[in-house]
């Protein structure tokens, strides 16, 4: 009987987490109402890379990075990567992606050549994956209730306790390192199921006890749960960028090169607006 409640729950939990990303499709949608999406190669996941001169980017499902809701399709990077497609002429085909993990061994097969993810510049990510220019900073949070007071109030206190994190997320290493740091085991339960916005609506709904995302994703949802408290950060401000295998200098010269030039143009401007602020 727990079982099936547990399942149902599951279900709940999938099925609200689908209904949000169409909510706030739908606000980005009107806000810029009368706008033309950019032209997408495709957007179906495979199992087979597509050759030629197309790059294969595996693209996070989340209101940030990439959504869609009826006709309209969004999403910072997506929107992003449309940009420098435009501007340079390159043949770009996305792979939305729930789990971190898939992108990580789709990237090892050589399915993807690209991932467009919440994953952070830090020096041991960077001894495995090769990185674009910076495209923004962010920083990682606690995601914990707030039923009139939080119990986390600072790093010490989350001694001896346990954060879910996405799994494959460097979110792990920089809790390892907090751990030695106040001297005092933090435990971490790596989720292979969900991405960060369904384990903020797991802390929202009593599911698990904390979580730990990134700023960006948990800012915008903690708009619409009063109930929720990410004042904690986790790690330093980190800078964000696309990545891709530890060899593929070629398209990682490509690449800078297109996000120096559209940097330099007024959309790029109103993505950061329209996505941050």
């Amino acid at each position: 009987m727990l079982k099936k409640i547990s399942q149902i729950k599951k279900w709940q939990l999938v099925l609200y987490a689908v209904l949000l990303v169409m909510v706030v499709g739908l606000m980005f949608s009107l806000k810029n109402c009368g706008k033309e999406p950019t032209q997408v190669i495709g957007n179906n996941r495979t199992d087979q890379a597509s050759g030629g001169d197309t790059i294969d980017v595996a693209i996070e499902y989340s209101p940030l990075s990439y959504y869609t809701y009826g006709d309209t399709t969004g999403g910072f990077y997506y929107e992003l990567i449309n940009l420098m497609s435009e501007d340079s002429g390159m043949k770009v085909k996305f792979h939305p992606i729930v789990s971190l993990n898939t992108a990580l061994e789709g990237l090892e097969k050589g399915v993807y050549d690209l991932v467009a993810a919440q994953f952070p510049v830090t020096r041991e990510n960077k001894e495995n994956y090769l990185f674009t220019e910076a495209i923004y900073l962010d920083k990682q949070v606690l995601v914990q209730r707030n039923n009139g007071g939080i119990a986390i109030r600072s790093q010490l206190d989350l001694a001896g306790d346990t954060v879910t994190i996405v799994k494959g997320s460097p979110m792990r290493d920089r809790i390892m390192s907090l751990s030695r740091e106040i001297g005092d085991t933090i435990y971490v339960i790596s989720d292979p199921e969900y991405g960060p916005e369904q384990l903020f609506m797991m802390v929202a709904s009593g599911d698990i006890k904390y979580a730990v995302i990134n700023e960006t994703i948990a800012r915008k949802m903690a708009a619409s749960h009063p109930n929720v408290d990410i004042s904690q950060a986790i790690s330093f401000s980190q800078f964000q960028s696309f990545f891709m295998k530890k060899d593929n200098t070629e398209l990682k010269k490509q690449l800078d090169e297109s996000i120096k030039a559209a940097k330099k143009l007024p959309q790029y401007n109103e993505l950061i607006k329209k996505y941050f602020y």
